[in-house]
């Protein structure tokens, strides 16, 4: 089982695949669609470039997909923080870990199962979580998670389009606002040093999981049997893949977090602001559109429990109103090109503290030039 390492691949992909189109054959993209799209884009591209002030070179990059291609190219563009998991739940177990069970004959049973069913069952959770997201998925950035090729532009076009026949918004309106989402997000991710502090702070954060080779047996000891249904009991298990996977949360991640948690916060709420700012001269007022997505992004709760669970990524509604909080209070402060600061070099992203004192962060900058 263990033949492509700590974490079995092929099975991710077809986990996420089966999620994701939900075991029909999925249609190509309509070419009339696709050169739609692709016109739609050079405006958003123009917008895009002016609010951010960054280059965005990357508009002839652009894809317009479905789901299942959209799955293949996020497993290979998240493959780097994944596969950190996977090496740090295939090490040895922390010293920490509690061993009152290693004599009990089915303890010792269940913890061996964990460890040779590991590759395939982290294959199905990273699968389940890539799956489930391509669901609803505009484009590449709905989760702030940086990729490699970073100058790719991916557009799901038939979830933009099923978004908005749900919340009775015309199809261009609502391919305008996600691809000035994703070109917006693309000019932040294109930025070196910010792209790579993020990267290397979701890897840090993946590398901190402790293997724990009883979470399994807990987490059936704790599962609700009393409704009697199979699927709802294994559904319950496969809900928490810290325990599912036996991950133990460490001391390290509890000190990353506030960091990871600050920064992902302050990019959020300056790709909305960019966003709400390009969409307004776009379409006039973009705000219907960005409150129904952002009201959907953070009621994706199974989803983002995965995510913040796994890689430490935390969409909370508080966690979103702290991130539009922070950038309100620059703009209040400094401006524009106060916030423009963020950036600018390495070391501008906010500390916990600053995040929710945009003062602190105006200050410390000052002091930096």
């Amino acid at each position: 089982m263990s033949a492509q390492g700590p974490l079995q691949w092929d099975v991710a992909r077809q986990t996420a695949l089966m999620a994701a189109t939900q075991g029909t054959n999925e249609h190509n993209v309509d070419p009339q669609r696709r050169i739609a799209v692709e016109s739609l884009a050079a405006v958003a591209h123009m917008h895009a470039t002016e609010v951010t002030g960054q280059e965005i070179r990357n508009l002839g990059k652009l894809e317009v997909v479905g789901r299942a291609t959209w799955v293949n190219l996020t497993l290979d563009a998240w493959k780097p923080y994944f596969e950190s998991l996977a090496r740090a739940l295939s090490g040895a177990p922390d010293d920490t870990t509690p061993d009152d069970d290693t004599t009990d004959p089915m303890m010792k049973m269940l913890s061996s199962m964990s460890k040779m069913i590991a590759p395939s069952m982290l294959g199905m959770s990273v699968g389940t979580l890539v799956g489930r997201l391509a669901v609803n998925t505009f484009g590449q950035f709905d989760l702030p998670l940086p990729r490699e090729p970073h100058d790719k532009l991916v557009i799901v076009i038939g979830n933009v389009d099923g978004f908005a026949d749900e919340w009775s918004i015309p199809r261009d309106d609502m391919t305008m606002w996600a691809l000035t989402h994703e070109l917006v997000s693309s000019a932040v991710f294109g930025v070196d040093h910010l792209r790579d502090a993020i990267r290397q702070m979701v890897i840090h954060f993946a590398e901190g999981f402790r293997p724990n080779p009883g979470a399994l047996s807990d987490g059936i000891g704790q599962l609700d049997v009393s409704s009697g249904d199979p699927m709802k009991i294994l559904d319950s298990l496969l809900s928490d893949p810290t325990v599912l996977l036996g991950a133990q949360r460490s001391s390290a991640q509890d000190r990353i977090a506030p960091s990871l948690d600050a920064a992902v916060a302050a990019i959020v709420g300056y790709i909305d602001h960019c966003v709400d700012r390009a969409s307004a001269r776009i379409l006039g007022d973009g705000s219907r559109i960005a409150e129904a997505v952002r009201r959907r992004r953070v009621s994706q709760s199974a989803d983002r429990v995965f995510v913040e669970r796994l890689l430490g990524i935390d969409l909370t509604t508080e966690r979103v109103a702290i991130a539009h909080q922070f950038v309100a209070g620059v703009i209040e402060r400094a401006g524009e090109e106060g916030l423009a600061q963020l950036l600018d070099r390495p070391g501008n992203l906010p500390t916990p503290a600053e995040i929710v004192a945009p003062g602190l962060w105006l200050a410390r900058l000052e002091g930096r030039s």
